[in-house]
């Protein structure tokens, strides 16, 4: 969490900022923490900036054909995706994380403007289903999230948000998931288990979820769900 912040902030200060995050910038600053503990340096920013760029290019594609939509994030950590998207007042903004998280968000991070809400709940949690709309389209984003899922976590997970979500995430081949998590210095930092990925070239099972993806690892694709386990993983 607070490494892609870190690359985010130092992504903002290069004269070619890729993310342009100013409000992570001006968080940074306001955390007494030395971050060079987080391993994240000039290039492994610019890696973090295109991904979240990337997310936010697609999230924002979406919300250009639907004018009425929810914008939701799982895990959204310290994320300023909401900040940065800045979508018109007919866009619904739900912000999910842990309570320690969210109460962590309220102090840093600027609440944005519109239909915005923060929910404090687990992602693998039945409890903020109910602040989703039900009567309008949903772009799903989770960034860095289905690596430290286990596999029905993470099944039971986007089945919840079908069969009227567009889902916008980092997922990967078991191969790249790994690269991502065991060679990334800031993923290491984080300190949780890398369990599963999802990506184009894993075992897909027959889900059936009726859910279109995209996947930032591989920007070019859209992906059929499949979940299958990290080498070495604890779950």
């Amino acid at each position: 969490m607070l490494a892609t912040l870190y690359g985010r902030a130092l992504d903002s200060r290069l004269p070619a900022s890729i993310l342009h995050d100013d409000e992570a910038a001006r968080a940074v600053k306001r955390i007494d923490y030395d971050f060079r503990k987080t391993g994240i340096k000039r290039t492994s920013a610019v890696g973090v900036a295109v991904r979240a760029k990337t997310l936010d290019d697609w999230a924002a594609a979406f919300l250009a054909r639907n004018q009425e939509a929810t914008v939701l994030h799982l895990a959204c950590g310290l994320d300023t995706r909401a900040q940065r998207l800045s979508p018109p007042a007919s866009v619904a903004g739900v912000d999910v994380d842990f309570p320690e998280v969210i109460e962590l968000r309220e102090r840093l991070l600027p609440s944005p403007a519109g239909d915005y809400r923060m929910v404090r709940s687990s992602v693998t949690s039945d409890e903020w289903l109910q602040e989703i709309p039900a009567d309008r389209p949903t772009v799903a984003v989770f960034e860095g999230l289905s690596m430290y899922l286990t596999k029905d976590d993470g099944k039971r997970l986007i089945q919840r948000i079908t069969p009227s979500a567009f889902a916008v995430a980092n997922c990967s081949s078991t191969a790249t998931g790994l690269w991502a998590y065991d060679c990334r210095n800031g993923c290491r930092q984080s300190g949780g288990p890398a369990r599963h990925c999802i990506g184009e070239s894993t075992t897909r099972p027959s889900w059936k979820l009726g859910m279109t993806g995209l996947n930032a690892e591989n920007p070019g694709t859209a992906w059929n769900w499949g979940w299958t386990r990290c080498p070495h993983s604890a779950g």
